[in-house]
């Protein structure tokens, strides 16, 4: 999975990494792309899912809060954190929504790629109980 749509997600979970540790989304944004190339189409998902969660962060973390028992969303690791807020985005929020399951399956590749040995099964279980 390497097409503009899955770099775009990649470079977006990058991004938000930047934003969770305290960097604006415009100024973590603009630093990416001075340093890493990716194709327009990729350049805009990344875009526009940093800043639709930077937008609906308090609806998406709520989402995830209702169904992650036992999890604060705060308590959770940077990437897996990051992974859902960016998941829930395109799920619920994304003006031009890809199907349910390719979004899932790609953000659990995501996941399985830049998180811990169990982030996979914990973004696809969260994610599960919402659809």
């Amino acid at each position: 999975m390497s097409g503009p749509r899955h770099k775009g997600r990649e470079s977006a979970l990058q991004i938000m990494y930047q934003v969770d540790h305290g960097a604006l989304a415009e100024e973590a944004i603009t630093g990416f792309f001075a340093y890493f190339a990716l194709s327009k189409a990729g350049r805009e998902l990344a875009d526009s899912l940093v800043h639709g969660v930077v937008e609906h962060q308090s609806d998406i973390d709520k989402k995830i809060t209702d169904c992650s028992h036992k999890w604060r969303v705060d308590r959770m690791a940077v990437v897996d954190r990051n992974v859902l807020r960016l998941a829930v985005f395109e799920l619920f929020h994304a003006p031009d929504p890809q199907p349910k399951k390719v979004i899932l399956n790609e953000w659990i590749e995501v996941a399985k790629r830049y998180g811990a040995e169990h982030s996979s099964a914990f973004v696809n279980g969260i994610l599960d109980s919402m659809l």
